[in-house]
């Protein structure tokens, strides 16, 4: 697997590696999440569990199973304050821990790399040692993420309001149009800066933006078409598992920690396909940066 791990590849190429790394060290990275963001997890159901949240289901108005089931899908939308303020706890430490578990794994894939085998408490001790570094970059990229996301949002939100009053039709052509250029302009810039944790892994440096800039150049495209192949696979998996337990449990702290468990199982895809797109995009990086001063050393020793 190392050789795979130590060539450029595909986008296909890129896909069965992440899969395949995932099926043959499941037990291992999903510790490593299981360890890092576990703890945030369980005491977000204990939190709903004080809060009086039912265990096994949470009784529902409705007189047959659909309408209860309906009924469940409304409750998990209708939160009290007090769970919300837990779940913005929550958040914010989510947002805290989950870069350094996305940066174990880094380590675990960059041992692989090397063909060495890794222990689960030694990468999480590794990230632990980056704790400072991973947050700083973490908190420029997400403040970054905040003001591209928010601050566009208004402003379409506003022309568009403005342009419906004056032209229903015409308003709602120019609202898609702002949507799509916006998004499609903040996910290319989000995706060439999302590599920063490599560099302050790796190279001890944030913001590591530049560096980021760098190893997505002429490859930015691939990267955001295999982010939205592990978003959708993302997706896919969540609804699916969500819309059936939430049939049979209701809004109950079981759910919870079955939803919970299974975004655990999708983030630790996205971070093995992440670490393999980093490393990959190094590779390439790494290769023409060597060629160019081979060029220059040989342009140099022609010129004399």
């Amino acid at each position: 697997m190392n050789e795979e791990l130590n060539r450029p590849k595909g986008f296909g190429e890129i896909l069965d590696a992440a899969f395949t790394l995932c099926k043959q060290y499941f037990s291992k990275f999903f510790l490593i999440l299981l360890i890092i963001i576990g703890p945030l997890y369980l005491l977000q159901s204990m939190i709903l569990f004080l809060t009086g949240t039912s265990f096994f289901r949470e009784a529902v108005s409705g007189g047959n199973w659909l309408d209860q089931t309906l009924s469940s899908f409304e409750a998990t939308a209708n939160t009290t304050l007090g769970e919300d303020l837990a779940n913005i706890g929550i958040g914010l430490l989510t947002f805290v821990f989950l870069p350094v578990a996305q940066a174990a794994i880094l380590f675990a894939v960059s041992r692989l790399k090397k063909n060495e085998d890794f222990n689960v408490s030694s990468v999480i001790k590794q990230a632990f040692s980056k704790f400072w570094l991973i947050l700083g970059g973490s908190l420029i990229f997400g403040i970054i993420s905040f003001t591209m996301i928010f601050v566009p949002s208004i402003v379409i939100m506003i022309m568009g309001v403005l342009s419906i009053l004056a032209d229903p039709i015409l308003g709602i052509a120019i609202l898609i149009i702002l949507l799509l250029a916006v998004s499609l302009t903040t996910a290319y810039f989000l995706i060439r800066w999302s590599f920063y944790l490599g560099t302050a892994v790796f190279e001890n440096n944030i913001p590591g933006l530049g560096r980021s800039w760098h190893l997505t150049r002429q490859n930015s495209w691939k990267v955001f078409g295999i982010f939205i192949i592990f978003f959708l696979i993302y997706l896919a998996i969540s609804v699916t598992i969500e819309s059936v337990f939430i049939a049979l449990l209701g809004s109950s702290v079981l759910y919870s920690i079955i939803v919970n468990l299974v975004m655990l199982f999708t983030t630790m895809i996205f971070m093995v396909g992440y670490s393999i797109v980093y490393f990959d995009l190094k590779i390439r990086k790494d290769g023409d940066d060597l060629q160019e001063m081979i060029d220059d050393y040989q342009n140099a020793g022609s010129e004399t």
